[in-house]
């Protein structure tokens, strides 16, 4: 090497190392800088349904991989700390610092809960996420959110659910007379005047209860976690779609003194977390649903399409509900009109592209082509 290039690597190398050095002694006093701060999160769902309480897992270790381990989050399953159905009301009351929980879950606090999560006749899973981080959505769910003292983020979907499991066929309305399910958020509502008596159980409760005849039938989430669940085993019809859960959200819910306490980088690392955490529940949903679909039909699974007069009857009576609704409720009137509005435009769009192309290429493939 002559004497002229040998200097000029030299220099270079004395720069990069200095500025290599000046990275690494920045990094920790960066760090040295963020305080200490470990939550507590309370999940709505057992540890055994990994894929939706997985969520909550993928934020904390996320989270604390952009904080250099700063930022800590302990997940607690349901029923460790509180009862699935209480973790909106442990973060409300600081009991801990965060949720992991579904919106519906509390209609009967008030029904515009439901709105953020999904409603009966509502948006599918790229709608839904178009609403609440582009549409408005986001700020208007925080805004019912502040009278629960929690601030909200998106934190998973499971796409389109099942209409569930059934004891028995139903091949119409009338056949849901007396018919005692296991169904959330407004559904129940939208159902209950066409015969059923809905109930509202945790999803560790479920089984049993289906397995006494305590109820009927029961809607959880898809083939993946019913099959974990069991529910084949005691209900043989399986029904579809839930029109009641197009595309439901599952939130995070943060005590909001606590989280207006943390430093503003700790606030953009949840923010990203959750973001992650929303897409990577809904195509692991994608993926796990379409291997447990094909193990449950072998299993002896009877999948039925629900009848169309129970579809056009329960539009009509989710419409009926809606516009009650509005009239009533300032609150569900204040987060619907807006919601509404976008699932009109959302719609019209869809049906361009999306639904077109979507319907001939399955009708193909179910054509064997």
């Amino acid at each position: 090497m002559r004497d002229m290039d040998r200097r000029s690597f030299i220099r270079g190398a004395g720069l990069a190392t200095g500025a290599a050095a000046a990275s690494t002694l920045a990094a920790p006093a960066i760090a040295q800088e963020m305080p200490q701060v470990r939550w507590r999160l309370t999940s709505s769902f057992p540890n055994t349904l990994e894929t939706i309480y997985g969520g909550a897992e993928v934020l904390a270790k996320s989270v604390s991989d952009m904080t250099g381990g700063k930022f800590a989050i302990d997940v607690f399953p349901a029923g460790e700390l509180v009862p699935g159905l209480q973790a909106l009301d442990a973060a409300q009351a600081g009991t801990v610092e965060a949720a992991h929980t579904v919106l519906y879950y509390y209609v009967g606090k008030d029904p515009t809960f439901a709105i953020g999560s999904a409603i009966p006749f509502g948006l599918n899973a790229r709608q839904q996420n178009a609403w609440l981080y582009h549409g408005g959505g986001n700020e208007l769910i925080n805004t019912f959110l502040a009278d629960y003292n929690v601030v909200g983020l998106p934190g998973g979907n499971t796409g389109t659910q099942m209409g569930g499991w059934f004891r028995k066929e139903i091949n119409s309305v009338a056949d849901l007379q007396g018919l005692k399910m296991r169904i959330a958020g407004l559904a129940g509502r939208v159902v209950e005047p066409l015969g059923v008596v809905p109930q509202q159980l945790a999803g560790g409760d479920i089984y049993p209860a289906l397995e006494r005849g305590t109820i009927d039938a029961t809607e959880w989430v898809g083939p993946f976690d019913d099959e974990k669940l069991g529910f084949y085993q005691v209900a043989p019809f399986y029904y579809y779609p839930a029109f009641w859960e197009a595309g439901p959200t599952v939130h995070f819910l943060f005590n909001k003194a606590a989280y207006d306490g943390l430093p503003e980088p700790y606030k953009a690392a949840l923010d990203a977390a959750a973001k992650a955490t929303n897409l990577n529940m809904l195509a692991l949903y994608d993926v796990n649903n379409t291997r447990a679909i094909r193990s449950l039909v072998g299993k002896g699974v009877q999948l039925r399409a629900l009848p169309r007069d129970v579809l056009d009857a329960s539009y009509e009576q989710a419409q009926t509900l809606y516009g009650q609704l509005t009239n009533d409720n300032p609150k569900w009137k204040a987060v619907y009109e807006p919601w509404r509005q976008f699932r009109g435009e959302v719609y019209e769009w869809f049906r361009v592209a999306e639904y077109t192309n979507d319907s001939y290429s399955y009708a193909q493939q179910a054509a064997g082509k």
